[in-house]
């Protein structure tokens, strides 16, 4: 166990935050260093004279913080942050081919690109004068306006009292949203396994992040309302139907949540990155709460995985701030991208490749309930990936690396882990990534290799 303590008499009030000040700058200065274990709560509050709550809370914070993470039944230890850049799945199998279900990607086929290539001599033949000088955003036609208007009414986003800004892509669409509502220090809420990029996304913004409990439908509405309770929380972040779990929110679930966080005063950040691929079992919580809600979309698993376009829409209340964390972040939408996606959106081009891809993942959605169904794995609705459950995290390892050893890549459950929770044990299949031909066979080795595992 690391010898480091803090200095007693240094400590001022409120204690917790001192302790917490203390432990931040031990890392900073190489004092304290990645692995390295923590006094225990008990031992730590006898040594520096406080009450066990009070250094429960300061590690907690620094958990919540990213600065240190719990280990169940092992303790706490400072943070490695060279695990910010980590992708969410395993490195390639040395030496031979892999079939890589671990990153979350639609069907891609011939349809795509011969879309793309029509698109780019349409645009070669008929070069609107912003794409080669526009610096401004406001020099957007409206006609992309509206456009981005009609695909976010497909997507169940209410037309009135809301303004919608295009950016490149899902991601920054989320750091758009969280500055708008939050600022250094302020608390963020979301599902105990959610998405990968979240957790370091709040680190670099300065904010803190908690996963909450959650159960087949998502966060429960309990959970939310005692995190409010307890202290002041700026916005719920939630991924209704898309996170890796492949929990999907019913529409009582949904609106239980809209109610608490209508009550807390608090924003909600929805993540309908799928926008409208597949079926809805509830609408959108920017239709139950639009007053508070700020929604992510983009057209990367729906439409095509290189056209980087997404789009956020804020109630009118946030326009101003939203549009200035925007233009400090990104400056603007890539002119180009947004014009290939804007006469994809109005000569249907769009709707016809989201629709053909409802009917390719519909199909791998089919082969994956049938294979992987009867070893209690959970399917998507939309069809783009499935959840394998495992008996523990020791299992969850076990499975990630016996796969990659047959040449499947997969990704472990616990990338999606937002602390202080533990990990719910499983691991992520993308059903879109490879050819429909390598599928059920990739899927019957992973079903015989879970069963395996499972067995000690």
């Amino acid at each position: 166990m690391k010898t480091w303590l803090p200095d007693k008499g240094a400590l001022k009030r409120p204690r917790y935050r001192s302790l917490m000040a203390a432990i931040e700058s031990a890392i900073e200065d190489g004092n304290l260093r990645p692995g390295d274990r923590l006094p225990t709560h008990r031992e730590l509050s006898y040594r520096l004279g406080l009450s066990v709550q009070t250094v429960s809370r300061a590690y907690t914070r620094l958990i919540e913080a990213g600065h240190v993470v719990g280990e169940v039944g092992r303790g706490s230890f400072v943070r490695n942050a060279a695990e910010d850049s980590k992708l969410p799945f395993p490195a390639e199998r040395a030496g031979g081919e892999t079939l890589d279900l671990a990153i979350l990607k639609p069907v891609v086929a011939e349809i795509h690109r011969d879309a793309l290539r029509a698109a780019l001599r349409d645009v070669a033949r008929n070069l609107p004068d912003e794409l080669l000088s526009s610096f401004r955003a406001a020099t957007i036609a409206n006609r992309h306006v509206a456009a981005v208007d009609d695909w976010l009414a497909r997507c169940g986003v209410p037309r009135t009292g809301r303004v919608a800004i295009p950016t490149n892509g899902s991601t920054p669409a989320m750091t758009v949203a969280l500055m708008s509502v939050a600022r250094s220090g302020g608390l963020i809420v979301t599902e105990s396994m959610g998405h990968h990029t979240l957790p370091a996304l709040c680190r670099g913004l300065g904010l803190r992040l908690k996963g909450l409990e959650m159960d087949g439908e998502g966060i429960l509405p309990e959970a939310l309302d005692r995190a409010c309770t307890a202290e002041a929380v700026k916005a719920l972040y939630l991924m209704p139907r898309v996170g890796p779990t492949c929990c999907v929110m019913g529409e009582d679930r949904a609106r239980a949540i809209s109610e608490v966080a209508r009550r807390h005063e608090i924003a909600i950040i929805e993540n309908d990155g799928w926008g409208p691929l597949g079926t809805r079992s509830a609408p959108p919580l920017v239709q139950l709460a639009p007053e508070r809600c700020l929604y992510v979309t983009s057209l990367t698993k729906c439409v095509a995985p290189g056209l980087r376009v997404g789009f956020l829409a804020v109630p009118q209340a946030l326009a101003a701030t939203a549009r200035e964390r925007h233009m400090v972040t990104n400056w603007m939408v890539t002119p180009l991208m947004h014009e290939i996606a804007t006469r994809w959106l109005e000569d249907g081009t769009a709707g016809a490749l989201c629709d053909w891809q409802v009917d390719a993942l519909r199909s791998r959605a089919e082969i994956a309930r049938r294979i992987l169904g009867p070893g209690g794995a959970r399917v998507s609705p939309a069809g783009l990936q499935a959840w394998q459950p495992c008996p523990d995290i020791g299992s969850e390892a076990r499975l990630v690396e016996r796969c990659r050893e047959s040449g499947i890549l997969i990704a472990p459950g616990s990338t999606f882990s937002i602390g202080p929770l533990p990990s719910i044990p499983g691991v992520r299949i993308s059903l879109g990534a490879q050819a429909a031909a390598s599928l059920p066979s990739a899927l019957h080795i992973i079903r015989g290799l879970a069963a395996e595992t499972a067995a000690g």
